[in-house]
């Protein structure tokens, strides 16, 4: 059986390292009670109070619609809270998901260490750069 494929394709080992690095974050951001992108999501609100959920999708790079299932679960969580101006839907960290940020930082802190300490910090770098380049090289193009 041809399995070489597998091995050259940017498709197959981007999805099997996503896999791998998302159950790696599951479980450092369990003891938090939230999820990494829900974490992720809470700390960009307490950075930037008042956001836009326009803004939060594209920083996120989620289709707007995920992000309103997000903001909706967070808000029922009241960990953020909505306010609309004009047109303009705006979000806000509440006091108790402003109280987070820091066990969330930890969380983040956590999982960086755990994957340096597998990959080095140069290679983890160096990979999340060419990601990153990547991701928008693609986006540009897409």
């Amino acid at each position: 059986m041809d399995e070489a494929f597998l091995h050259d394709c940017l498709f197959f080992t981007t999805n099997r390292l996503g896999r791998l690095i998302t159950k790696i974050a599951e479980e450092e951001f369990a003891s938090t009670g939230f999820s990494p992108m829900y974490a992720y999501l809470t700390r960009l609100v307490a950075s930037s109070p008042g956001i836009s959920q326009k803004e939060l999708a594209e920083k996120l790079a989620i289709a707007p619609s995920t992000l309103t299932r997000f903001v909706d679960k967070l808000e029922m969580k009241q960990m953020v809270e909505r306010r609309v101006q004009g047109k303009t839907v705006l979000v806000y960290p509440t006091d108790r998901g402003a109280d987070m940020v820091e066990t969330f930082r930890e969380a983040s802190n956590r999982l960086q260490e755990r994957y340096e300490a597998v990959l080095g910090k140069d290679a983890a770098d160096h990979l999340t750069t060419l990601l990153e380049e990547s991701s928008d090289a693609l986006e540009r193009k897409h």
